[in-house]
């Protein structure tokens, strides 16, 4: 018997899919990494009989990075990244060990059936599992096939069982694509952001962003956003007027026509016109025509359609709405929503998917019409050789989706429903009146048909006065002559939908990857979001696009990267080489890069104007080391200090609340001591700020605050208030924040796992003695005779936090409630899309009981490490139970 290994790209994914295959005979355990399952069921393969093992990826397997010291900012000048910088494909998220439980599940099996998505990422993701798996699967015989890729658009038992009936291959250039996308990104995005984030954050300081980023794909995007703000700067309204009559064709009723020359920018042409027209007394009926028109259907739905009406209509941002349409997708809900197409192929089963939504009461009465009078073929649209367009698979309520999950499901039937219902028919009338020399024209629409327009309401002809019955030489009295003076008005600022709809027009971005620029340029404060969705440059996005303008225009227009997009899909096709692409246009952004650097006081000429220098910002917070000044606390983005008296600038933690520490100073260099702290319910430690920038040790690292500074007699240090080995993470040592009393707690000066313990306590204070069990640093407490938990009235008590039963009532192990911390490590990347990693959403906010955590620590003589595993381990079953 066989042994079929098949993986898909989401553990719910590989759970319906398995279901669907085995029929609901199949057998489930947890992997080995604890986010995928394995869902095993025996059946048929090509003829034979085999064992499947279903399972999953959670998105990209690897990520691109620069190798170790590319990544420090400090150290490696941004040109190299272009050329010299090698780069080397990382675990995404090594917390998963996808490569290890792919190869355990892999070893041994004979053949590979790949369920990755059915785009150019997910071909990316087949050869990144099959480097991982080929090396420990059974060799072929000679020429025997082992691998086998899976094409399916929806998750229905018709799709999913035609795909397994017909498996094809990975296309390897669809691969090479996506390959020469991400590095592209890397090299370019890397050295721009990391050049003009050093220059000018070590120049301003309320530029108020963590990162100056520039993306070949963000920059043009936050370019059309800037375009749109400079026209309505520069807009001069003007003074028009427009000559206005009302017949009236009966004595009760009015008519309001519209004068043919539309406006005139003449005062005193105006009113001429106007004289000429009053001297009329009637106006005569010149022409009647009445005339069939037709309101298209519209053609079926794809992605960018789709993000641009969730916008617009439904008040949702194209990162949330392509959320939500993953979501109803896995829940098979709808068909896959990335696609380009709005072209059904001549198979697709229209009826069936109809017939779905026949008892819906919101438009069942619609649905049963076409089914019994027969269906319109759907317009013929663009077939892009993807996927279908988007279609509702399965019926739903809304207490099953709930709230944006229906609504944008709701959206997607409707608009499913109306590319095969009739067009809209309506019968439009023109009647042409003369009032002396000047013509004027009334436009009147009977609607014969509704059409499409009864299910999307909102595309309907407006209800219009009906016109009168009237024919050619008819005289009709004139009520009213007059002039309107009007001005001209500015454009508005772009809507997130007009946006998406220049992207697509000039190539920016892929239908996947448009929300995720547009998310970016909001998350670096380049932009905000206005009401009606309304995208407003801030000032920092402003003078970074007027800057790029005046340097090298083509870095924000979008002509390169257009031209860059259609290198990439030659690649995918197969008509371009991978590398010469690659090369030619590293080439091409290494000269820009240099010019760029070169011409950089172009763009701080901008800065000046909008933003102010280091030395005049902030407020003073704590003492210079070197000069003894105040150093100025700069609160804006990236939080940092500032010495305007040595011109040094020093790094701080991010994401938390900095203060002055007691006025204690460092007994290294002098500098006073700050602390950083996350909130009450998360971690806090004191640094220094000298040595959190030049790390004084050679075992520190820059970035380090006191709770990892090895200094053998600081107060502060590690030395001092380490107690043990963290009980979740390997590297961690649990430290005593000796700021927490009278609630104290210690914190892993690693990740974020916080002991609570001794409430209440008057003191708590480190022994320099150790534990005989676990080798954890005892505790001296001291509580308050009133408030003492200890047993016969004891205010006083040394012991081991994890050993001693005195003190396992007074102990709680949590997770802290941490703000995400962004790095300067490197340049925020995603994989393409930015496929969602459930370990980056889900985050724990559980906690063991004290009973719990003493239980952790037997009374035999075990090394700490293995205590520590021993903790770890059950920690996390804790954590998969909650």
């Amino acid at each position: 018997m066989r042994t079929v290994l098949m993986v898909a790209e989401k553990p719910s994914l590989a759970q319906s899919i398995a279901k669907i295959l085995s029929r609901g005979n199949m057998s489930s355990r947890k992997g080995l990494n604890g986010a995928c399952s394995v869902h095993e069921y025996t059946g048929s393969f090509i003829g034979q009989s085999a064992h499947f093992k279903m399972t999953s990826v959670c998105g990209h397997v690897m990520t691109l990075d620069f190798i170790g010291k590319y990544n420090s900012w400090d150290k490696v000048d941004p040109a190299e990244l272009f050329s010299k910088a090698p780069t080397e494909k990382k675990e995404a998220n090594p917390k998963l060990s996808m490569v290890k439980f792919l190869q355990v599940e892999g070893r041994g099996c004979d053949c590979i059936v790949l369920w990755l998505d059915c785009d150019k990422e997910g071909e990316n993701i087949c050869f990144e599992v099959l480097d991982a798996v080929l090396p420990v699967m059974n060799k072929p015989r000679s020429t025997e096939r082992t691998i086998y890729r899976a094409k399916f658009s929806s998750i229905t038992d018709t799709d999913i069982c035609n795909a397994m009936n017909h498996l094809g291959e990975p296309n390897r250039n669809e691969a090479l694509s996506v390959d020469a996308r991400q590095e592209l990104d890397l090299r370019i995005g890397c050295a721009f952001t990391r050049f003009q984030t050093k220059y000018f954050q070590g120049k301003y300081g309320n530029l108020d962003s963590s990162l100056i980023s520039f993306g070949p794909c963000q920059t043009p995007t936050l370019g059309f956003c800037v375009e749109r703000h400079d026209k309505i700067q520069s807009f001069k309204p003007e003074t028009y007027w427009v000559l206005q009559a009302k017949v009236n064709p009966e004595k009760e009723s009015s008519l309001t026509l519209d004068w043919d020359r539309v406006r005139v920018f003449d005062r005193e042409i105006a009113q001429m016109f106007l004289n000429i027209t009053k001297m009329a007394k009637e106006a005569k009926v010149e022409s009647v025509s009445k005339k069939e028109k037709v309101k298209q259907r519209p053609l079926a739905l794809n992605t960018v359609e789709m993000l641009r009406v969730a916008s617009a209509a439904l008040g949702m941002g194209p990162q949330h709405a392509m959320q939500i349409a993953e979501r109803l997708y896995m829940q098979g809900y709808i068909s896959y929503p990335r696609t380009e197409t709005t072209h059904y192929p001549e198979n697709f089963d229209l009826k069936g998917c109809l017939r779905q939504q026949a008892n819906n009461p919101y438009w069942a009465e619609t649905v049963k019409a076409l089914l019994s009078e027969g269906i319109n073929r759907p317009r013929k649209g663009h077939d892009a050789g993807d996927h279908p367009p988007i279609t509702p698979m399965k019926a739903a309520t809304e207490a099953e989706l709930g709230g944006d999950g229906w609504r944008l499901y709701e959206y997607i039937t409707r608009h499913f429903i109306a590319t095969v219902s009739a067009d809209c028919k309506y019968l439009q009338t023109t009647i042409s009146f003369s009032i002396g020399p000047e013509r004027f024209t009334c436009i009147g629409k009977l609607v014969t048909s509704p059409g499409f327009t009864e299910i999307m309401p909102w595309h309907s002809i407006p209800l219009e006065e009906s016109l009168p019955h009237c024919e050619k030489g008819d005289l009709f009295p004139i009520g009213e002559i007059k002039l309107l003076e009007k001005q001209t008005s500015p454009p508005d600022y772009l809507t997130e939908a007009e946006l998406i709809t220049l992207m697509e027009k000039h190539g920016i971005g892929t239908d996947a990857s448009i929300p995720v620029h547009i998310n970016n340029i909001c998350q670096r404060n380049y932009v905000t979001v206005e009401s009606g969705r309304r995208l407003k440059p801030t000032n920092l996005g402003i003078v970074l696009v007027h800057g790029y303008y005046k340097i090298d225009a083509e870095l924000v227009l979008p002509t390169i990267r257009s031209a860059v997009e259609k290198q990439l899909n030659l690649i995918a096709l197969g008509k371009a080489n991978y590398h010469q692409v690659l090369e030619h246009t590293l080439d091409i952004f290494k000269r820009k890069f240099h010019y760029f650097v070169d011409s950089i006081a172009g763009m701080d000429e901008l800065m000046e104007v909008s933003f102010s220098p280091l030395a005049a910002t902030g407020k003073p917070l704590s003492r210079c080391g070197k000069c003894h000044r105040f150093m100025k606390y700069i609160q804006a983005k990236p939080s940092r200090l500032h010495c305007s008296h040595c011109d040094d600038t020093y790094s701080l933690p991010q994401n938390g609340t900095i203060k002055l520490y007691k006025e204690l100073r460092c007994p290294l260099d002098d500098f006073e001591l700050v602390l950083w702290s996350s909130g009450s319910r998360g971690k806090s430690y004191p640094l220094c700020p000298y040595c959190y920038n030049h790390p004084p040790f050679r075992d520190m690292k820059k970035g380090m605050g006191c709770n990892e500074c090895t200094h053998p007699t600081c107060q502060h240090s590690l030395s001092m208030l380490g107690i043990g080995q963290c009980v979740e993470c390997e590297n961690g040592v649990l430290v005593l924040d000796s700021t927490s009393g009278p609630k104290w707690k210690m914190a892993c000066n690693k990740c974020n796992v916080i002991v609570h313990f001794f409430e209440n306590a008057h003191k708590v204070r480190v022994s320099p003695e150790t534990c005989d069990l676990c080798d954890a640093a005892l505790v001296d407490v001291d509580f308050n005779k009133a408030k003492s938990p200890l047993p016969g009235d004891e205010t006083q008590h040394s012991g081991c936090v994890f050993c001693d039963p005195v003190f396992q009532d007074l102990v709680e192990l949590k997770h802290a409630a941490m703000r995400h911390p962004m790095h300067r490590g490197g340049q925020g990347r995603r994989q393409g899309r930015g496929r969602a990693d459930p370990s980056d959403q889900v985050q724990f906010v559980s906690s063991v009981s004290p009973k719990h955590f003493q239980c952790l620590w037997s009374d035999e003589r075990i090394p700490s490490v293995l205590l520590a595993a021993k903790a770890a381990a059950f920690q996390r079953r804790i954590c998969r139970a909650t």
